[in-house]
């Protein structure tokens, strides 16, 4: 069933690793997560409920940089700056 929380997941079995993307944009990986944990969301009639209470907060963690924030942090790194520019 399509979730109104959880946009997109993604889990890597050779990590043990879960991708979650929320509708707000924001992302986060989780470590350590079993197989049958992940291949739940699948399963389950609600994935916001089963991600609150089988995933959230019982797995180590990490927020991902959302997409918005990669696009900035690319355009900064490509884009010189106001002391780059060189006087006539």
């Amino acid at each position: 069933m399509p979730s109104s929380v959880i946009h997109s997941y993604a889990y890597d079995r050779a990590s043990a690793a879960l991708e979650v993307t929320f509708f707000s944009g924001r992302r986060y990986r989780y470590f350590l997560v079993p197989p049958y944990v992940a291949d739940g969301l699948d399963q389950a009639f609600s994935m916001g409920r089963y991600f609150n209470e089988r995933i959230r907060d019982r797995f180590p963690f990490e927020e991902l940089e959302t997409a918005a924030e990669a696009a900035i942090s690319a355009s900064a790194a490509i884009s010189p700056g106001r002391g780059s520019q060189r006087r006539p």
